[in-house]
């Protein structure tokens, strides 16, 4: 891909992931200082929803922070220097319809006026393109994709 580079997308989703589990943490620590505060509050069915409210609040980052880590591994395990006949994680795809690097789903990264798609394996598109080669085609919601490149 002209213009960007493999190093450039991972460093972009290495970035992406640490943002998000930095944010995550700072939420999580937010909840726990409220939780606290509510422990010294008065008793009460106020109280009680709002304890409630905070620990449902907790799991569902809990569940996030996980999310997270994983995206953290699969970024991890990217290996930049195999070079590939066969699209697969760390790929860098050239469509007739996009731009695509196969790593997770951390949206578009934009340079100059060339974008690239970072998606995961697990998104609709990222399953159909996994071990195709140069030459093959896909359809996507209806449009056919022609892999035209693959770094």
């Amino acid at each position: 891909m002209k213009g960007i580079t493999k190093e450039e997308l991972l460093a972009f989703c290495e970035a992406f992931v640490v943002d998000r589990i930095t944010r995550i943490r700072k939420n999580m620590l937010n909840i726990r200082e409220a939780l606290d505060s509510e422990t010294k509050s008065s008793a009460g069915d106020k109280h009680e929803t709002a304890r409630s409210m905070l620990q449902l609040e907790r799991e569902k980052l809990g569940r996030q922070l996980a999310k997270a880590e994983e995206m953290k591994y699969v970024v991890a395990r990217i290996n930049l220097k195999d070079s590939m006949e066969t699209i697969g994680l760390g790929s860098c795809i050239t469509t007739s319809k996009g731009n695509y690097f196969l790593a997770i789903s951390a949206g578009a990264f934009t340079k100059k006026d060339l974008s690239v798609f970072c998606i995961s394996i697990g998104t609709p598109i990222g399953r159909l393109l996994l071990g195709k080669t140069v030459g093959d085609t896909v359809v996507f919601n209806g449009q056919k994709i022609e892999i035209l490149a693959i770094e």
